[in-house]
């Protein structure tokens, strides 16, 4: 079968593997659609691990069951987590899926840059959901995504009637629009560095969108009848982007860092400022869990997160280099889905 195989985000080529063979419990996907994540990306977290086939936002259909798979059929459409918790261990007991040891061994093999995927038993058994009539191959790779963002809000206490502070604009943060805006957010304030994304946060739901060279804390109490945001999210890695957010939340409020770093990087906290008497939260999130996973495909099929109209770009798996450069250079790009048919 043919794969992308990922040395680098500059040398991403078309080599030839063996079709995976499956065992009992497990499942063959023939990979419809793919997209790509902007953790693809992250040469420091992918490039040691080079070469490898990346691709975890996956849609197609079952070819082949294992021995004792009784609730999945060959011409089965699907989507598939990637990682699945083990659902008893101290994490998953106390409602930390994505931390969970298990979910962080659990994968593909080899990956959904690829004809076909080998589902293991695991992700047979939890990962595995069948797609509604009207949910296309590409919507479905916007599942994984939207899962962590998801969770990402859960995991904040988002609440109606919040004033949201989205800090970038990419897939990521345009997906916390929608859903902010969907779960009945007062008012979402955006910004990025390229208008072409700001003009796409407008068009998702924020109320404003602003340059982040031009965007002050108090451009937010402008609009936010003299408060600051009750939930910020911070959707870049971008150091700055972090001090821009400290300074950007209301007492009581909520940071919520769902974009990684740079390996090392950290930032001065004021103690007093942020804790003592402002009750500040700092959190993170990880992934998404299986019920994260049946929600979001829940929220794509209803119609209330709207993600076909964010795919810029379709390329074909011979094009997949192509997709990792354009992603990079986010210029008049949201989001590139590989179509394995294309």
């Amino acid at each position: 079968m043919r794969v992308a195989m990922y040395y680098n985000n500059r040398d991403v080529r078309l080599e030839e593997m063996p079709v995976p063979q499956i065992g009992p419990g497990e499942v063959l996907m023939r990979v419809e659609a793919s997209g790509i994540c902007g953790t693809d990306l992250l040469e420091w977290y992918r490039r040691h691990k080079a070469p490898l086939v990346l691709g975890h936002e996956v849609a197609g259909v079952i070819v082949a069951v294992g021995e004792g798979v009784e609730h999945h059929k060959v011409g089965e459409r699907i989507c598939a987590a990637h990682h699945v918790p083990c659902n008893t261990c101290h994490y998953c007991l106390i409602g930390h899926h994505t931390v969970c040891d298990t979910l962080r061994q659990a994968n593909f093999d080899p990956g959904g840059f690829a004809e076909y995927v080998r589902l293991p038993r695991i992700n047979v058994e939890q990962g595995i959901f069948p797609l509604p009539d009207e949910v296309s191959f590409g919507e479905a790779t916007f599942v994984e995504p939207l899962a962590c963002v998801l969770r990402g809000q859960r995991l904040a206490h988002f609440q109606p009637e919040q004033t949201v502070l989205v800090i970038g604009c990419g897939v990521a943060g345009l997906l916390h629009i929608q859903l902010a805006r969907a779960s009945g957010a007062s008012r979402i304030i955006a910004t990025d560095i390229l208008d072409y994304r700001l003009e796409a946060a407008r068009r998702f739901g924020a109320d404003v969108a602003i340059q982040a060279n031009e965007y002050t804390p108090a451009y937010v109490r402008g609009v936010a009848d003299g408060r600051l945001a009750d939930l910020v999210i911070i959707c870049t890695g971008a150091t700055a982007a972090i001090a821009q957010a400290l300074d950007s939340v209301e007492r009581g409020g909520t940071v919520l860092f769902f974009a990684p770093t740079e390996p090392g990087v950290s930032v001065p906290i004021s103690v007093n400022d942020l804790f003592w008497r402002n009750e500040i939260t700092l959190t993170s999130s990880y992934g998404g869990s299986p019920a994260d996973y049946a929600a979001a495909l829940e929220l794509i099929q209803s119609g209330k997160i709207r993600v076909r109209q964010m795919i810029t770009h379709r390329l074909s798996l011979a094009e997949t280099g192509l997709g990792f450069q354009l992603v990079a250079g986010a210029q008049d790009c949201l989001k590139v889905i590989i179509e394995l048919q294309r």
